[in-house]
C-alpha cells in the first residue's frame, strides 16, 4: 500500500507507505511487527533498547550562512556541515528503501496563527503512533488532502551511524537542519527525541514572530486566570500544575504571544516511575488504549505494569493525547498569564519556600534555571549537586539565552504578571539534616500565589540572594518562610547560602545579559 510518494525525499521503492493511519491501525501494525505488546489496560508497551532517554551528545545543528549568526553554538548546539549532513542523509534514505514506512501529518501549535505543519516519517509503527498522539491532529480529510509540511522529520532508529565515516559521536544522531527544514533521527528508539525535535523547531521559529516559546506547564482557573509553571525534573512541575480546581492547557511546551498562551503539543509525555492511581489519578487513567508506554516492566501473564520497577531506566514514560486528561482545555489555548511560577527543589535547604521576584530577578532566575539534585544513591554520598539548565530547557534552545530572557521581560511588561520562585526542596537544613518541605505546604503556597493572597502580605529581603520573602502565607507555617530561622546552626546556614550564591554568580557569568539583570542576582 502506498498513499504517499516519498521520492521527493529521496526515499525510493518502499514496500509500503502507510499515511495517517488511525490509532487502532497503528497499534495493529506495531503488534504484527513484534514492536511491543498490550498491557491489561490496552496501552502499547515497548522497550527502547540502549537509549532510554535523550542523547544530547549526539545532537547536531547543521551550519550554514543563513543561520550561523543566529545559533548559540556550543555543547548543546554542535555544528555539522551541510556536506556531512547530506552524506548521512543519503545513507539513511538508502537504508529506508524496501522497507515498510509510516507517515504522520500533524501540527505544532494550538494557535493557527503560529502553527507549523509537521510531517514525520518512521520505520516503526509504534513511533508513528507516539507522534500521532503528541502532535495536534488535523480534524478533517480536507486538511490532510491539502497538507504541505513546513518541516519534515525522518526517524530511522534501525540505521546506525558509523562515527569513523560520519563524524558522529556514536551510532545515534539527531541532525537538525533549519535551512532545509528537515530533521533526521537515527540509531535511537527513544520517542522523546522526536517530540523534542519539534520543540526545537518552535524554539527557533517563534522568537522571530515575537512569540515566547516556553518549556513549562500551564493551567487555567475558573475565572480564566492562566498560570505558568517552569521547573526541571523533580521540582513538582507536573504535580503542582495538575490541580483539580483548574483546567490543564498543557503539561510541557507552550508559546506566549500578545493575545495569550497556547499549547505547542496535542499530547502529553509523562514520567511513569512510581506512578500510582492514588497520587496521580489523571495520568494513571490516561495509560490506556492509544497510549505508548516506554520501558515499563510488564508482567507476562497478567499484563499489569509495574511502575516501581526501574530495572531498565528511571526515565519510564507514557505518551498519550491530551484529551485523555479529563480536565484538559481543548483546544489548548488561554488568555494572558496572571501568575508565573519558577519551581526549584533546593536540596541545600537555603532558598525560601516562596519569594516574589521583580522583572529583572525573574529574568535572572529564568536564565539560571536552577535546581539541586541529590548526588546519588551510594552509601555516604549526601552532598547535593547544583544544576543549572538555561531557561529551564537548555537542550532545546537553538538561540542565545538573551533572546528568550528578553521575550520574558517583554511579556511581563505587557501583562504585569506576578512571578514567584517556589522552593519544593528542603527546609531547616540541607539533605540529610533538614526535611523536605511538605507537599500540602507547597500546595498552599502555590494557591496563595495564584489567588493573589501573597500580593497583600508584606515582604522582607533575605541577604544572600536579595529575594523578597513574604512574612506569612495562608496554610504554611511562618517558621519555614525565612530559611535561616529554620536552621538550628545559623553559621552553617550562612556558609551554605554563601556557597550556593557564589555558584549562581559563576554560572551566570557566561551569559551576555543587561547589567540590571546581572545585578538582580545574589549580591556579591
Amino acid at each position: 500500500m502506498t498513499e504517499l510518494d516519498l521520492t521527493y525525499l529521496g526515499i525510493l521503492n518502499p514496500t509500503s507507505v502507510w499515511r495517517n493511519l488511525s490509532t487502532p491501525s497503528l497499534v495493529e501494525r506495531a503488534l504484527a511487527r513484534g514492536e511491543g505488546a498490550l498491557s491489561d489496560a490496552g496501552a502499547l508497551v515497548v522497550q527502547t533498547g540502549k537509549y532510554t532517554g535523550r542523547s544530547p551528545d549526539d545532537r547536531y545543528v547543521i551550519d550554514g550562512p543563513t543561520i550561523h549568526d543566529e545559533i548559540d553554538w556550543g555543547p548543546v548546539n554542535r555544528p555539522m556541515s551541510q556536506a556531512d549532513y547530506q552524506a548521512i542523509r543519503r545513507r539513511v534514505t538508502a537504508y529506508l528503501q524496501g522497507r515498510e514506512l509510516f507517515v504522520s501529518d500533524g501540527y505544532a501549535g494550538a494557535d493557527p496563527k503560529y502553527r507549523q505543519k509537521i510531517r514525520v516519517v518512521n520505520d516503526l509503527a509504534s513511533q508513528n503512533l507516539f507522534i500521532r498522539q503528541l502532535l495536534l491532529r488535523p480534524q478533517s480529510p480536507a486538511e490532510l488532502a491539502d497538507f504541505r509540511p513546513d518541516f519534515t522529520i525522518i526517524a530511522a532508529p534501525g540505521f546506525a551511524c558509523a562515527p569513523e565515516i560520519d563524524g558522529t559521536h556514536s551510532e545515534a544522531a539527531i541532525l537538525v537542519n533549519f535551512p532545509e527544514k528537515e530533521i533526521i533521527i537515527a540509531g535511537t528508539r527513544y520517542a522523546g527525541e522526536i517530540k523534542k525535535s519539534v520543540f526545537a523547531i518552535m524554539n527557533y521559529l517563534l522568537p522571530a514572530q515575537g512569540v515566547f516559546p516556553m518549556h513549562c506547564s500551564a493551567n487555567i482557573g475558573q475565572d480564566g486566570d492562566v498560570a505558568l509553571f517552569f521547573g526541571l525534573s523533580g521540582t513538582g512541575k507536573t504535580t503542582l500544575s495538575a490541580d483539580p480546581q483548574r483546567l490543564l492547557i498543557g503539561d510541557d511546551e507552550h508559546g506566549w504571544h500578545s493575545g495569550g498562551v497556547f499549547n505547542i503539543e496535542g499530547g502529553c509525555y509523562a514520567k511513569c516511575i512510581s506512578l500510582s492511581r492514588e497520587h496521580e489519578p489523571d495520568i494513571y487513567a490516561a495509560i490506556r488504549f492509544g497510549a505508548l508506554v516506554e520501558n515499563v516492566i510488564m508482567d507476562g501473564s497478567s499484563r499489569k505494569l509495574d511502575f516501581n520497577d526501574d530495572s531498565l531506566t528511571e526515565n519510564t514514560r507514557a505518551g498519550y493525547p491530551v484529551e485523555y486528561i479529563a480536565n484538559a482545555v481543548i483546544p489548548g489555548v488561554g488568555g494572558q498569564p496572571k501568575t508565573v511560577v519558577f519551581l526549584t527543589a533546593d536540596a541545600f535547604g537555603v532558598l525560601p519556600p516562596v519569594a516574589k521576584l521583580s522583572r529583572e530577578q525573574a529574568m535572572y532566575h529564568f536564565v539560571s534555571g536552577y535546581t539541586a539534585r541529590l548526588a546519588g544513591t551510594e552509601r555516604g554520598v549526601t552532598e547535593p549537586q547544583a544544576t543549572f539548565s538555561t531557561c529551564f530547557g537548555a537542550p532545546f534552545l537553538p538561540r542565545p539565552a538573551r533572546i528568550y530572557a528578553d521575550l520574558l521581560g517583554q511579556k511581563l511588561d505587557e501583562t504585569g504578571a506576578g512571578v514567584y520562585l517556589i522552593n519544593t526542596g528542603w527546609a531547616g537544613g540541607g539533605y540529610g539534616a533538614g526535611k523536605r518541605i511538605s507537599l500540602p505546604y507547597t500546595r498552599a503556597i502555590v494557591a496563595a500565589a495564584l489567588n493573589g493572597d501573597l500580593e497583600k502580605i508584606p515582604t522582607v529581603t533575605e541577604p544572600f540572594f536579595g529575594l523578597s520573602v513574604p512574612t506569612a502565607c495562608p496554610g504554611a507555617p511562618a517558621g519555614i518562610l525565612l530559611p535561616r530561622d529554620a536552621w538550628a546552626d545559623k553559621a552553617e546556614y550562612d556558609k551554605t547560602a554563601k556557597s550556593l550564591a557564589e555558584r549562581f554568580r559563576q554560572n551566570f557569568a557566561r551569559f551576555d545579559m543587561p547589567q540590571a539583570v546581572i545585578q538582580a542576582g545574589p549580591p556579591a
